[in-house]
């Protein structure tokens, strides 16, 4: 039985699992996800797109890179399927 490790320092920042959305869909649901999360103020958000063959990951990472409201972004050190996005 194998132990999920927990990054205590991200443990709180709200997180939205975009798995089965296609490269396309997952842009309306990262931008909602990322304005409910400037109306409650939240400065760290995270969006689990998985490791797989990369598509969402290449998209997620296209899309923040140009939003308006968003400073900073990386992949999670203990998970690559994770993307840490830091908000304006």
């Amino acid at each position: 039985m194998s132990k999920i490790i927990r990054d205590p320092f991200t443990f709180h920042f709200p997180r939205k699992d975009i798995h089965g959305e296609t490269s396309s869909t997952c842009i309306a649901v990262i931008d909602s996800f990322i304005k409910d999360n400037i109306k409650l103020k939240n400065k760290n958000i995270i969006i689990i797109h998985g490791k797989g063959s990369g598509v969402l990951k290449k998209a997620t990472h296209n899309y923040l890179k140009r939003h308006k409201n968003v400073s900073k972004y990386y992949i999670n050190g203990l998970n690559d399927g994770e993307t840490i996005v830091e908000l304006k």
